[in-house]
């Protein structure tokens, strides 16, 4: 009986360790300020008629806190990357020198810092809700099993919320530095 209450406490656990893990990918998109390989991991590339990661046809490298270089395993593929950064929409200029793709990461200003902490707090809401969803579901799960007495289901029902809080507070706890990250200069 208790195993299969452990089995939906291990769900809900996952269910809502991967919107964590899911928020912190999210967030590494929206950059500080400061040049990061990791601002680029969504442009894809046509490569040999295939969409493919620009991390998978390209050494990418931040020699400073402003400026990224994009060095293509195949010079011929220069024009694609060019390409494939404007599509995905980040703001940059890329400038092709015939061997590398060079970014200047521009600075931030006050108006654009705010812009980002408000696109931060969508991406930790999303995750609340569905940390949220993942306690629904155990609750469901538990409330709709006629193992467990009346008891055990309330018991049960606080031990979800306990731990749906502590998800939630990693989330806050996740916002709070990303916040201070994105404002500070």
């Amino acid at each position: 009986m208790n195993e299969e209450l452990d089995i939906i406490f291990d769900l809900a656990k996952e269910s809502m360790s991967n919107a964590i893990v899911h928020l912190e990918k999210k967030l590494m998109n929206i950059r500080a300020g400061k040049a990061n390989p990791n601002m680029l991991s969504g442009v894809t590339v046509e490569y040999y008629g295939a969409n493919t990661p620009l991390s998978q046809v390209a050494n990418i490298n931040t020699p400073d806190g402003r400026t990224i270089i994009i060095q293509p395993w195949e010079k011929s593929i220069l024009q694609e990357i060019e390409k494939g950064i404007e599509i995905a929409n980040l703001g940059f200029n890329p400038m092709n020198n015939g061997e590398t793709i060079i970014i200047n990461v521009p600075v931030l200003t006050e108006e654009r810092r705010t812009e980002l902490v408000k696109q931060a707090k969508i991406e930790i809401e999303e995750a609340k809700i569905s940390i949220r969803n993942a306690r629904k579901d155990a609750n469901n799960e538990v409330k709709k099993s006629s193992d467990f007495s009346e008891d055990l289901k309330n018991n049960s029902e606080t031990d979800i919320q306990e731990i749906t809080n502590n998800y939630i507070e990693k989330a806050d706890k996740i916002l709070e530095l990303k916040q201070k990250e994105i404002m500070t200069l």
